[in-house]
């Protein structure tokens, strides 16, 4: 008696299998992989802003200004408030958190899928933060 061809039902439980512990690994890697990025995009925008800052300091002499409440802080009038800056959705805001005429804080808070990955920060001198410790990942 011929067997019809095809695969058996071990065979298939086997691949399947595989799959589910190739994916078990990937997946975590994949979405740490796109987390790193957008923190670095977070990143490359608070050194955008940080130029735009200076920018604004060398046409008007003072720090003040760049931002929208009466304080001078939030979200700035001189530069994008949400980063990735080419669009799509905002993983981080973007505001001046302090500010003065000789010095400013910027800060990146993470917001949608980024909730959670803490904040990073950037001062008129280049203090690094992220969650509350020196430097950036």
């Amino acid at each position: 008696m011929d067997r019809a061809p095809g695969f058996t039902l071990m065979e298939l439980i086997i691949t399947m299998v595989i799959v589910g512990i190739l994916a078990a690994i990937a997946i975590p890697s994949y979405q740490d992989s796109v987390k790193k990025a957008k923190r670095s995009d977070a990143q490359g925008a608070l050194l955008s802003f940080a130029n735009a800052m200076e920018r604004h300091f060398t046409t008007n002499g003072t720090y003040l200004g760049a931002g929208t409440t009466a304080g001078n802080t939030g979200a700035p009038t001189i530069f994008s408030s949400t980063s990735p800056l080419d669009g799509g959705a905002a993983a981080y805001n973007l505001t001046i958190s302090a500010v003065t005429a000789s010095t400013y804080t910027l800060t990146a808070t993470a917001t949608g899928s980024m909730t959670g990955d803490g904040n990073l920060t950037l001062t008129n001198t280049g203090v690094r933060t992220w969650r509350g410790a020196a430097g950036w990942p």
